[in-house]
């Protein structure tokens, strides 16, 4: 068992507003990724399996509950993340926001903005991984499929 490959877990929500936009966070000043945007969520505690991180993440982001039953939209396996060796990442459905845009997100401290974005708005975002994961998991969730992703390309 020592001899096998290291890897960190890693849950995230793709949430949609009613126009099809999804969630991402800011990481705030101090953070290893300041001035990214992402998804919400985040590594896995020990013990914690994906789909429970994903809810405590979101949670913890956003104030945001999510519901009990996972819909896993799509996995990426990255080689190295920020020197930290291998991560495995669980990419979730978290549904439509009833109040879409309008939902009010309460920030940890973590992060310091919140915004709404369609695959349109992306190549001028910065965001803390490709925009062409963001578009394949966006289309993912709203074609009810899934997607395998490798250092965030879609494998064809």
């Amino acid at each position: 068992m020592r001899t096998q490959p290291q890897a960190l877990l890693a849950a995230c929500v793709v949430v949609l507003d009613g126009d099809g936009r999804v969630l991402l966070l800011r990481y705030g000043p101090g953070q290893p990724m300041a001035g990214g945007w992402w998804l919400p969520g985040g590594m896995l505690d020990h013990g914690e399996d994906p789909w429970a991180a994903a809810r405590r993440e979101m949670r913890e982001g956003t104030g945001i509950e999510l519901g009990p039953v996972p819909r896993l939209i799509g996995m990426d396996h990255r080689v190295d993340v920020l020197g930290t060796g291998p991560v495995l990442d669980c990419f979730f459905y978290g549904g439509r926001l009833p109040g879409g845009s309008h939902t009010t997100v309460r920030l940890s401290a973590e992060h310091d903005r919140h915004g709404w974005f369609a695959p349109a708005d992306l190549p001028d975002t910065r965001l803390a991984a490709g925009a062409r994961t963001l578009t394949a998991l966006q289309e993912a969730a709203l074609s009810a499929s899934a997607v395998c992703l490798r250092e965030g390309e879609p494998w064809v």
